[in-house]
């Protein structure tokens, strides 16, 4: 089976995949890394039985609730400091209250506006939209668009976080140390991620390698602890977070998968 682990990326998607027969210990059957400019097209170059991990939320709410869908309260805990990365993801109608592409910085933050009074008047307690939180709203619409129109492959796409699924993959310990400090990378905190996945079986060539062109090297670990997320899936290792997962109104499972 093919398992793959998928971030977002300034170009798209970021992909890290492993195919049948290959094993991170054996350099000469390296997983693959590659950028693709959407989800749609990304899902496409993969076999039919692939299990795909994502870093992004999947499974809207009618209504918010306090800390958002559910599965973020339930992982907040396990992160200590880290638990500030698992952003409260709003309503649907939030989510899609402004799909505009944004010509300007005014325009983009009329946006958010917009979108964090929906989401005030679609949670409870109200509850308006982080600017980070935002940022993804296009990647979610994405992903949600694909999920319902296929739902096929909610059998096969699964939410994850990379911070939860670092926590799970270290014994249950959160990171010490962040990825970034005030925008910019952590070197010691990427040492750190990258010291981890070494010993879940990935060479530390792979690990150190440029990553491609529209990502960034955070993006490509938090990719690479997807792959390893989504072999836990197939194997049946992972937990849910709820379990079981819930379900939004169009049948989308909704669980932080890790």
């Amino acid at each position: 089976m093919t398992f793959v682990g998928v971030d977002g990326c300034k170009a798209g998607w970021i992909a890290v995949r492993r195919d049948p027969g290959s094993t991170t210990r054996n350099p000469g059957a390296a997983p693959s890394v590659a950028v693709f400019p959407s989800f749609a097209a990304l899902l496409d170059a993969l076999p039919a039985n692939a299990t795909v991990a994502v870093d992004m939320p999947i499974g809207l709410p009618d209504l918010s609730q306090k800390g958002g869908r559910g599965p973020e309260a339930l992982v907040r805990p396990l992160l200590g400091v880290r638990q500030s990365s698992v952003f409260a993801i709003p309503s649907r109608a939030a989510l899609y209250a402004q799909t505009d592409d944004f010509t300007t910085i005014e325009a983009w933050y009329a946006a958010h506006r917009r979108a964090s009074e929906v989401a005030k008047a679609t949670s409870d307690p109200p509850r308006g939209v982080s600017i980070q939180a935002f940022g993804i709203f296009a990647k979610i619409r994405e992903i949600d668009a694909v999920l319902i129109a296929r739902p096929e492959l909610r059998r096969r796409v699964f939410e994850s976080h990379p911070e939860v699924a670092f926590c799970r993959l270290n014994g249950d310990q959160a990171m010490r140390l962040p990825k970034k400090i005030k925008g910019a990378v952590n070197p010691a905190g990427m040492a750190e991620r990258k010291a981890l996945l070494g010993r879940h079986g990935y060479l530390r060539d792979f690990l150190d390698q440029t990553p491609p062109r529209g990502a960034a090297a955070d993006d490509f670990l938090d990719a690479a602890a997807m792959m390893l997320i989504a072999g836990r899936i197939a194997n049946g290792e992972a937990r849910p977070f709820p379990d079981p997962p819930l379900a939004d109104r169009f049948g989308i499972p909704v669980a932080i998968w890790a």
